[in-house]
């Protein structure tokens, strides 16, 4: 994730809210007509900016489009696991997602590696965090080679190879592809400080100093570093994971749950991985799995948004969701009472016991990338958003990346636009925030995603190996 200031707020305590059913209530075939069809046009949508956005040749995705932009690696692999999403669907045929797969995955196989300051795509088996869309090199000096963008990108890449399972010389040309990209990752070159694995690695610097610790989408890092068959990390990793939980552990917005304030950590490891039913040392521990920890998450952001202790306009409980997201730009405001507002450009946006920012700009995304955990509080916020903002947040490609009903500033703003009678609203979608909402309606719908990489060995090993036990890990891969 691109490095931003955060805004931290004081949060006042927010209403105490009945605990729910463990498991979500509310099943797609039995939404009311107008959800479904609300639901299904938002997947084809999203869909679309994956299939639309990537260069057919290379399968660079771009990080936000429309507009210029610098490809994502870790959009690569929402966009790859996407493509078996609208085969299902029937938004593109086979053929096509193999034809785009292949070239997705022939780039990513012999793209340059190497310790090049510019010239490279990748090291270690690794890939920077952004690429030239043009070159495919990385982006520009100072981009990290990152160990969980190159791991969203793995989830794509195995995703292919348990897909595409069929005895045609494209297929098979798929796995043997996909499984060299996998094998190829040094997961313990990324160990400079052992059991923990590091966020990443540049040129210059060197090793990021900082770690995959507390509780963040830092699990499916340890999940394929654990499940490689060539340079796996020890046994004690995963452990050594966990045991920076407490920190994060603990009661906000009446629920209590592993903490992580913006959403899209509770959401992208799971996008690939059903967590639901299945339990490590640390969940059988707190009689909860991480399913349910995502679910509890989720509600808690809807009572932050209720109690809307910095009172934005707007938030209730149809209007919620922080996560990293676009912002309107840095601007502070000097309102007729004397306070001060201040807006953000992009920047890790969430509530929670870690930290609260809230500049009052929604990401739809932080809400419909949980629509598998908590569908009958995701499906009428959705709805709402799409009916009170219309056009102004929802259009070819599905919802914009961010909405922000509180900026009547008069300030132009930096991204964006300004919506008279509105607010702010972005005029693109960003990759990673479109990925969760596609990957996360179709595991709703049909648990789609969820049973490919069920079948896939690595990521098993890997969850064996953290301890995992019981619920689909049980049964025998079909």
């Amino acid at each position: 994730m691109a490095a931003a200031a955060l805004l931290v707020m004081a949060s006042a305590p927010g209403p105490v809210i009945a605990a729910t059913d463990a498991k979500p209530t509310r099943d797609f075939n039995a939404l009311p007509a107008p959800q479904r069809a609300m639901v299904e046009d938002l997947e084809k949508r999203t869909f679309q900016w994956f299939w639309d956005s990537a260069d057919p040749k290379t399968g660079l995705v771009p990080d936000h489009w429309p507009g210029e932009s610098f490809a994502s690696i870790a959009s690569v692999g929402f966009a790859l696991t996407a493509y078996g999403v609208g085969v299902e669907r029937g938004y593109i045929t086979r053929k096509q997602a193999v034809e785009r797969t292949l070239a997705t995955l022939h780039f990513f196989h012999d793209a340059k590696q190497g310790d090049d300051e510019d010239d490279v795509t990748g090291y270690h088996g690794f890939f920077y965090h952004f690429l030239d869309m043009q070159t495919g090199k990385r982006h520009a000096r100072g981009v990290e080679l990152s160990s969980v963008d190159t791991t969203l990108l793995l989830g794509g890449v195995l995703f292919a190879q348990s897909y595409f399972d069929r005895n045609t010389k494209d297929e098979k040309e798929i796995r043997q592809l996909a499984d060299a990209i996998y094998r190829r990752v040094d997961w313990t070159w990324m160990q400079p400080r052992s059991p923990l694995i590091s966020m990443g690695w540049t040129p210059g610097g060197k090793f990021i100093p900082a770690d995959w610790k507390g509780y963040n989408e830092g699990m499916l890092v340890y999940v394929l570093a654990l499940g490689s068959p060539t340079h796996p990390v020890a046994d004690d990793a995963w452990a050594a994971w966990t045991k920076t939980y407490p920190q994060n552990w603990g009661e906000y917005q009446g629920r209590t749950f592993l903490n992580f304030a913006p959403l899209f950590g509770h959401q992208y490891s799971h996008a690939w991985v059903d967590f639901r039913g299945i339990r490590d040392a640390w969940s059988r521990e707190h009689d909860t799995d991480y399913a349910q920890n995502s679910r509890e998450a989720t509600y808690a952001q809807r009572a932050y948004a209720i109690a809307n202790p910095n009172h934005w306009t707007g938030y209730g409980e149809n209007i919620w969701g922080l996560t990293a997201c676009n912002g309107p730009g840095d601007a502070v405001v000097k309102r007729n009472d004397g306070s001060t507002r201040a807006f953000y450009g992009y920047t890790a946006r969430g509530a929670g016991l870690d930290y609260v920012s809230d500049d009052g700009t929604i990401a739809p995304t932080a809400a419909g990338g949980s629509i598998a955990f908590a569908p009958e509080i995701v499906v009428p916020a959705l709805m709402e958003m799409k009916s009170r903002y219309g056009s102004a947040i929802y259009g070819q490609y599905g919802f914009v990346d961010a909405f922000n009903p509180s900026y009547d500033t008069g300030i132009v703003p930096k991204e964006g636009r300004a919506v008279p009678g509105m607010g702010w609203a972005d005029d693109k979608q960003i990759g990673i925030d479109q990925g969760p909402i596609v990957l996360m309606i179709e595991n709703w719908r049909s648990g789609f995603v969820w049973n490919v990489m069920r079948k896939n060995p690595y990521v098993r090993k890997g969850l064996e190996r953290a301890g995992f036990t019981g619920g689909w890990l049980e049964q025998k891969p079909r």
